[in-house]
């Protein structure tokens, strides 16, 4: 039995990209998993989280008593392991392009990460201020869409949906509920992914009104 711990919906981000992967996918291959939810920054939490992962952090997913902890090795070993690769695009430099552009995600964008931090309950409202590095790390994701999407031709960013979907999705919730100006193919993208039914699921559970149900 697959066990996926996460933190607090409304506010773990790296939560959401191996439960994305787990909702889309387990339904086509019939698997079951069960996803436990820690309120982050709590007593229970602290206590818990040190016997669950190893890093003590989550995600965390556990496979009878092994377990896999960070958000891309998750991925990676339910993709190698249930999803028979199909989660990676099949073309080679489709799949060379999400692995990168996912790396990156999981490796960069402190300042953005710092500034607009995931909140799915958040008044949707621009920040009255944005540094210089939090500008550099927005370009960059723009220019991370736009680039893939017209290289690919979409709808995802790769084509199809992809373990680089599951890691810019929190992104796309964060330039949704602060405001963040998008040109047209990037705001296309990211009404798409935040209309996938996952996601709509992902915000009710987290007690949050959909984004575009506001």
């Amino acid at each position: 039995m697959l066990t996926l711990y996460i933190g607090t919906r409304n506010l773990s981000s790296w939560s959401l990209r191996p439960w994305l992967l787990l909702a889309t996918w387990a339904p086509q291959v019939e698997l079951a998993y069960e996803c436990v939810e820690l309120p982050l920054d709590t007593d229970d939490f602290f206590q818990r989280i040190k016997t669950l992962s190893p890093s003590a952090r989550v995600p965390a997913l556990h496979e009878d008593e092994f377990v896999v902890w960070d958000s891309l090795a998750i991925c990676e070993y339910l993709n190698e392991r249930y999803f028979g690769g199909r989660a990676w695009p099949k073309a080679w430099d489709a799949r060379a392009c999400a692995r990168s552009i996912s790396a990156e995600m999981h490796s960069s964008f402190a300042a953005l990460r710092a500034a607009m931090p995931m909140n799915l309950q958040r008044k949707r409202e621009p920040l009255s201020e944005i540094s210089d590095a939090v500008k550099a790390d927005v370009h960059r994701i723009r220019t991370i869409w736009r680039e893939a999407l017209g290289r690919f031709g979409g709808p995802f960013l790769c084509g199809e949906f992809s373990i680089a979907d599951c890691f810019y999705a929190p992104v796309c919730t964060r330039f949704h509920h602060y405001g963040v100006e998008l040109s047209g193919t990037e705001q296309q993208y990211v009404q798409m992914i935040l209309k996938l039914p996952q996601i709509r699921e992902w915000y009710r559970a987290a007690g949050a009104t959909p984004a575009f149900d506001e």
